[in-house]
């Protein structure tokens, strides 16, 4: 059981993950909620106020920075503008466990900010607030100098820090008002993530609710007072989440270079079990965990220091992932993110006494990293720094310490790097007729029993409207992957069959689906899904604080039986990203079919001599047409790297002769 700590946390809004209370444009408020006792509040004024806006979003919307003014020098660590904070007025709000319960009253004013340029007009947005809404405890409203909010502000994520005397909110989404999306002419556009925010502010009065000291369930230690060897264990959920577009470069509607790119904002939920079964994500038929002991999971920033229980900064990590299900059955992963490196959680919802630490998720807490965190530049990074069946990260020549010296550098991302890109052709109704979409979104935590709910799938119709594209909407949230999705139907005298494949190396589905097109012919579409199967090669040590993955390579080649006698034709190999110079080389001799990954002409010490290697988190597509029937046999997958062992079996469905000899055998 969680007993209080010294860090607190405050949580509001990621309750919210899918839509938000409308933000009407409103006069000027934000008085006390009727009731408050002023010396439970707390009270912040002054500090600093950051703003990063998404330029290319302001650009297709119509809007643009006119001026800036009063900005502080430098940008913050998550690439902030920096506006200084008013020492008048005040923020008032209330904690209860040491988690914020609602902002109940008044502002805090920036000393400085922007003028928007409108296609009817400005926007004056110098000298801004974020005051309390009336209506909505968990919403701040961002107020320009005419009074009106024109935008809002969710999914914020703070923490006392400083022994108690700053506020800090790491991050928070603007948001387009229903009331602007409507002046500039795009509807569709209110409630659109527009920029991400960050507030430091002084506590000018502390309040009461908060306590100290803690005591963590840790993954693998004993529950008190139970039979001896009966032990937490951490089963992580994710709980929903919604998607966004947040950029497009070089897209004209139906270009075939334009990268599109989208993000989540995702919502978890740790396991709620204490000691009996109860569902954490109701509804769902993965939505309970066969662990009746609950863990805390650490949640540390990167480079923050070492701690309990793994003497590191140990976080989770969050992937996300775009599918296309085409109109003939096959299904395309079509686009795939980096890493995101979680930093805090706001422990919304947590059993009693727990979630007192924002570095520790407790149990039944949830936690939400909205749009625009999960598209800051230096909270990414790439896959391949990643150890993924054991969620460690590689600190050691990462793009955050390229020189392994344990301080930070910044990460060097731009814009389109780390991002999910999918290229406008793969998106297009009108090249793609008959096609559905689901995206994927994954929370990786240390020690976590059951990958697969930890991850959810939802439906998206992307369509282009303007100058924009928007993810639309489709089939209703589910946990689990979009390959379980796949199988979950069977073509009309078809056969389809999924094995999974795992190890202490990580977890792989492998999938066929076999379509009777007549005349004695077969289509075979055939999917292998890395989730998070790795065969790394390191240097350093956790241990040592100087871990280096130096490769996490998956797998580098899949092969089916093709007996003699069989015609293949219509040979197919699709990894997702257009680029045919990195395809995989498919050969049929010797009595097998394969798909071979291209060989790297000069690979980097202890890295396999592969380009384009199958790698965690990623799905490849293998399809031919034959003249055999389905039958029971085994598909070949061999791992990149050397080991043991070297090749993994999946039983699938392969080719065969229907062909009966005289003999009564299938064979001469």
């Amino acid at each position: 059981m969680q007993r209080n700590s010294g860090f607190h946390v405050f949580t509001l809004a990621s309750m919210l993950a899918f839509g938000v209370a409308p933000a009407p444009v409103l006069a000027d408020s934000g008085e006390p909620v009727a009731g408050s006792s002023q010396d439970a509040l707390w009270a912040v004024w002054g500090g600093e106020v950051g703003m990063r806006w998404n330029p290319e979003l302001l650009s297709d919307m119509g809007i643009r920075v006119e001026r800036t003014s009063g900005k502080l020098e430098g940008l913050s660590w998550r690439q902030h503008e920096r506006f200084a904070v008013r020492e008048s007025g005040s923020l008032e709000f209330r904690v209860h466990n040491n988690n914020l319960q609602a902002f109940v009253g008044g502002s805090v004013q920036a000393r400085g900010g922007y003028v928007l340029k409108l296609p009817d007009g400005e926007i004056n947005l110098t000298d801004f607030r974020l005051r309390t809404r009336a209506d909505n405890p968990l919403v701040l409203d961002l107020v320009g100098a005419d009074g009106k909010a024109w935008f809002y502000v969710d999914r914020l994520m703070y923490e006392l820090i400083n022994d108690n005397h700053t506020l800090a909110i790491r991050t928070m989404d603007l948001r387009v008002a229903p009331a602007l999306a409507e002046r500039i002419g795009r509807p569709q556009m209110a409630n659109w993530a527009i920029a991400d925010m960050q507030l430091l502010s002084q506590v000018m009065r502390q309040g009461d609710g908060v306590t100290g000291g803690s005591v963590f369930d840790w993954s693998g230690t004993q529950v008190p007072g139970q039979p001896v060897g009966t032990v937490f264990r951490a089963d992580l959920f994710m709980q929903t989440f919604s998607v966004s577009y947040s950029r497009c470069n070089g897209c004209t509607g139906t270009s075939t270079t334009g990268q599109v790119v989208f993000t989540p904002s995702s919502t978890l939920r740790n396991n709620v079990n204490e000691g009996s079964a109860q569902a954490t994500v109701p509804g769902d038929p993965l939505g309970t965990s066969n662990v009746l002991w609950t863990a805390d999971i650490p949640w540390y920033q990167k480079f923050s220091g070492t701690f309990p229980p793994y003497n590191n900064d140990q976080h989770p990590f969050l992937i996300w992932n775009l599918y296309r299900y085409n109109a003939d059955g096959s299904i395309d992963q079509i686009g795939r993110s980096g890493v995101k490196h979680a930093f805090l959680t706001t422990n919304v919802g947590c059993a009693p006494g727990h979630g007192g630490d924002p570095h520790v998720l407790g149990r039944s807490c949830s936690d939400t990293y909205g749009t625009g965190n999960n598209d800051s530049n230096n909270d990414l990074g790439p896959r391949s720094e990643i150890i993924p069946a054991d969620n460690i990260w590689g600190r050691c020549g990462s793009i955050y310490d390229t020189n392994c010296d344990g301080n930070p550098n910044s990460s060097g991302n731009g814009q389109y790097s780390q991002r999910l890109i999918t290229i406008e052709s793969q998106i297009d109704p009108l090249l793609n007729v008959g096609a559905t979409y689901r995206f994927e979104s994954w929370y990786l935590a240390r020690e976590d029993v059951n990958i697969y709910n930890s991850m959810g799938t939802r439906g998206v119709s992307p369509s282009r409207s303007g100058s924009s594209w928007v993810p639309g909407s489709g089939e209703g949230f589910r946990l689990g992957s979009a390959i379980d999705r796949w199988v979950e139907t069977t073509p009309p005298g078809g056969t389809t069959v999924l094995q999974e494949l795992a190890s202490s190396e990580g977890h792989i589905k492998a999938a066929v689906k076999v379509f009777d097109l007549g005349g004695g012919q077969y289509r075979y579409e055939y999917v292998v899904m890395n989730f998070d199967f790795a065969r790394a090669f390191t240097e350093g040590s956790e241990a040592a604080q100087n871990l280096k993955v130096v490769h996490n390579f998956g797998l580098d080649r899949f092969s089916v039986p093709v007996p003699a006698g069989i015609t293949v034709s219509n040979v197919v190999f699709s990894d997702g990203d257009l680029n045919a110079g990195n395809d995989w080389i498919s050969t049929n001799a010797g009595g097998t079919l394969s798909w071979t990954a291209p060989a790297n002409p000069s690979p980097p010490a202890n890295v396999p001599a592969v380009l384009n290697p199958l790698n965690w988190g990623s799905m490849f597509r293998f399809s031919f047409i034959a003249n055999g029937i389905p039958v029971a046999g085994d598909a070949s997958l061999h791992v990149a790297a050397s080991g043991v062992p070297q090749s993994l079996t999946a039983n699938l469905r392969v080719p065969n002769s229907d062909i009966i000899f005289v003999d009564g055998f299938e064979t001469p």
